[in-house]
């Protein structure tokens, strides 16, 4: 490499340590976080040292900084660990004085002394990228349903409890818009038995005696509270929760009908469908966790280390302990985890 260059990273401003080969001089410079500034910068290595390639280092694997570096083609990006550069931070500064030019400089001295050991930031095609950010936020947006799911739960027990039986499923639009109509008790057995057969039936809701089960439920049904104070403050929280909701709903639906397409159009779509328990949701997250470069890994404990799911096993004296690893990608070792889980009613 004709330099080697590190670089802490910021929202706002990038502290860059840069190390030209062969030399013993390291230049300290900040740029901006915006694209311009990037891609003068790193136009301006391109001139300095033309026809060469260029090494790297930044405490990130994804994110705005990779995304905006990983398009020149001069540049080769090495991923190093934050708790790499802070360990080695510690080691040397006992005080543990910290500044952003001395982490940048750390990199470097990384990339010197350990390249070998560091891996190289390889992008996958684009599509594969696309499809491992659709599932990645299709989970996120999964676990804020969830979340959301429990503080209506938890708000509807302080004064419209029955509804949650009447409802077993929360994540559905049939219960949202049940409470939208009617947002509470008082409100339900107002509702005439032909309304509510009328909006069951509407919400494809057409098994008989589901439906006459939860309407007799509601006649016969007795408030928890008749407090005002209590009834009031939570039906307002619920009808703004709800409403958030719906747009999760709706969101997670749009989300799972581009990452279907997505996937879809992958050749190797048919094996990760064979896999057991995989279904529409794990399998396209485990063809991203595996990608479409296979030779990265020379075998599948590389695989396992790298996503987390592999024991780590320390020994001291004659002590041996075995304990999950603390560092990997959390989105790749959730997926495998969750895949485990799903695999084993077909384990048998």
């Amino acid at each position: 490499f004709a330099a080697l260059i590190g670089i802490d990273w910021a929202d706002t401003k990038h502290d860059i340590c840069e190390h030209p080969n062969h030399t013993e001089k390291y230049q300290y410079s900040i740029i901006k976080s915006k694209p311009e500034a990037l891609h003068e910068w790193a136009m301006s290595l391109k001139k300095r040292y033309p026809s060469q390639q260029i090494a790297v280092a930044c405490e990130l694997k994804k994110g705005p900084l990779i995304y905006a570096l990983s398009k020149y083609n001069h540049l080769t990006l090495f991923t190093i660990n934050p708790s790499a550069v802070a360990n080695y931070r510690k080691a040397f500064t006992p005080s543990n004085a910290k500044d952003d030019p001395s982490d940048a400089f750390i990199q470097v001295e990384i990339l010197i002394l350990h390249m070998g050991k560091l891996t190289v930031i390889e992008p996958e095609s684009a599509a594969i990228r696309s499809l491992a950010q659709l599932v990645e936020y299709r989970r996120s947006l999964v676990q804020d349903s969830v979340d959301l799911s429990n503080k209506i739960t938890a708000a509807l027990k302080n004064y419209y409890p029955q509804v949650l039986e009447w409802f077993k499923e929360k994540g559905t639009y049939i219960f949202c818009d049940f409470i939208s109509k009617w947002p509470s008790l008082a409100h339900a057995k107002r509702a005439k038995k032909q309304t509510l057969l009328d909006f069951f039936n509407s919400h494809n809701s057409h098994y008989a005696h589901v439906n006459d089960a939860r309407v007799l439920s509601i006649k016969s049904a007795m408030a928890l509270t008749d407090d005002t104070g209590v009834i009031e403050p939570n039906q307002l929280l619920v009808g703004v929760l709800i409403a958030q909701f719906k747009v999760l709903l709706k969101g997670i639906e749009s989300l799972d009908k581009v990452i279907k397409k997505a996937y879809k159009a992958q050749d190797d779509k048919v094996i990760f469908d064979s896999l057991p328990g995989a279904g529409p949701q794990l399998s396209p997250r485990l063809l991203v966790a595996f990608g479409s470069n296979r030779d990265r890994y020379n075998d599948a404990s590389e695989l396992q280390k790298y996503a987390g799911i592999a024991p780590v096993i320390e020994r001291s004296g004659k002590k041996t302990w075995t304990h999950w690893r603390y560092s990997c990608p959390t989105f790749l070792r959730q997926t495998f985890v969750e895949w485990a889980g799903f695999s084993i009613r077909y384990s048998f």
